[in-house]
């Protein structure tokens, strides 16, 4: 059919159009109804002459009509089509639909979180769900064409990859055509994209989905996205000067209020010294008020830390006690290059890591890559490996690393908590499609749930019933 959107009836008055969404609203005054028809776009009031239709609330429908002016009494000053109304000359209902189990009118927030998610589809219609999901999209195209412009290629990393040490815990696939094999799901594209710097890429980006089985909190989940660069030929100060360049194109595209100035720039020391911690909020109580965001900039973290013997995923990652505050493939600041390559004073190397902080949130962190492979042997070793285990874990990268791979760095930033951060909320939940709930529950669909004998036949796996659910 030949549609026109909401947003597009104000240039069409006097034309005889159609229009399709869902009825937001029903008002009845005797012999003419009123509706709110909604759709991607907005809302448009509709006249209707024959109230004996059977319409609802969220029935889906095709409405033609005559756009009007409105009379000047009846001018809606606080939607985009406030001024025109639609007079309905045919109706058809495309769906009805049951009773929602919420009010999409209002804001869903109020709603309990897992009848949210179990009709996360109904939750996206309300307008503040709707409006986030616009941010997301319009900031990704935003940041993609800062990014094109200043020569970087779009370019995706497989989905199937190696368990690796790179600080978090895998979520792991079994292999079907290998029994007893596994593949691990990527918790970033880090070594991939390393990889693409030695083929000659230079600038490389992803909007990369990451998993990681971690603990989860408000400002985290096992899977989110990130934009994901990489750079040859570059110290950290370009780096992070792209980054910049990018952001304050990007953020004032979608509606967001930037910290006039340039990003200040740390070093973690200072910003210990200073704010308490290398996550921090500068801003003043008026540019709170306001919704402003403040960038800055953290740099020259310690390389190592002694491992955290809460920490699961640490203790696994390391062998000597020693394991790295961000990733194992930067590289120390250069004044400190020979003290990583002899192995000493490891609670004193620097490394030219820099993350982006915001309003009290990392939002990206990166560094310049050892694209040496003495230096990343010795970054393992520092933690304890030999090199037997080096070479079964990292030997690719090192493979790569002899064969003509420039000096690079990167960056990756978390876009769930750039959106949270610019629609002004508290919770990543409300900035992703579908998220899963605070117990590791997946939205709408109930997993993880069991599968078939006869899968985990095929793939050569048992399971074995935990205790706490075994009956007596």
């Amino acid at each position: 059919m030949e549609r026109t959107y909401t947003s597009e009836t104000p240039q069409q008055v006097g034309q005889k159009v159609t229009v399709c969404g869902w009825i937001h609203a029903r008002r009845d005054h005797g012999k003419i109804v009123f509706l709110d028809v909604r759709d991607r776009d907005g809302l448009l009031q509709v006249v209707v002459t024959n109230p004996a239709l059977d319409l609802h609330p969220e029935d889906v429908v095709a409405v033609t009509g005559t756009i009007k002016t409105r009379p000047e009494k009846m001018v809606n000053p606080n939607i985009a089509t406030g001024h025109v109304e639609m007079e309905a000359s045919g109706i058809e209902v495309l769906a009805h639909t049951k009773t929602l189990p919420f009010d999409i009118t209002e804001d869903t927030q109020k709603v309990e979180e897992q009848v949210r998610l179990r009709y996360r589809y109904l939750d996206l219609r309300s307008e503040r769900m709707h409006n986030i999901m616009l941010l997301r999209s319009n900031y990704y195209a935003a940041l993609r064409e800062a990014l094109y412009a200043r020569r970087f290629v779009e370019i995706e990393t497989p989905m199937l990859t190696k368990s690796t040490k790179e600080g978090a815990r895998d979520f792991i696939v079994p292999s079907r055509f290998y029994p007893g094999k596994f593949y691990a799901l990527p918790q970033s594209p880090q070594q991939y994209k390393q990889l693409l710097m030695t083929a000659g890429i230079e600038r490389y980006f992803q909007f990369a989905r990451c998993i990681r089985d971690e603990d989860l909190r408000a400002d985290r989940g096992f899977e989110f996205t990130q934009l994901d660069l990489e750079m040859s030929f570059v110290d950290e100060y370009d780096v992070m000067k792209t980054v910049e360049e990018i952001v304050k194109i990007a953020i004032p595209k979608v509606g967001g209020k930037l910290r006039p100035g340039d990003f200040p720039v740390y070093e973690y020391q200072e910003a210990i010294k200073r704010f308490g911690a290398d996550k921090f909020d500068f801003r003043s109580v008026k540019e709170k008020k306001e919704g402003i965001l403040g960038f800055a900039w953290v740099i020259h973290f310690p390389f190592f830390k002694q491992v955290d013997v809460k920490d699961a995923a640490e203790v696994r990652d390391s062998k000597s006690g020693w394991t790295f505050t961000h990733n194992p493939f930067s590289k120390p600041i250069k004044e400190h290059e020979e003290w990583l390559l002899k192995r000493k004073n490891i609670d004193k190397i620097m490394t030219t890591q820099y993350d982006l902080v915001c309003n009290g949130y990392e939002i990206a962190g990166g560094s310049i890559r050892a694209h040496n492979p003495e230096m990343l042997r010795s970054t393992f070793a520092i933690m304890g490996y030999n090199d037997k285990e080096i070479e079964k874990s990292v030997g690719h990268m090192l493979e790569a690393f002899e064969m003509g791979t420039p000096p690079h760095g990167g960056i990756a930033f978390g876009l769930d908590r750039h959106i949270m951060l610019m629609a002004g909320e508290t919770s990543l939940k409300e900035t992703i499609a579908f998220p899963m709930t605070s117990t590791g529950r997946t939205s709408v669909m109930d997993a993880p749930t069991d599968v078939m004998p006869d899968q985990l036949k095929e793939l050569g796996i048992s399971v074995n019933e935990p205790k706490s659910s075994r009956r007596s």
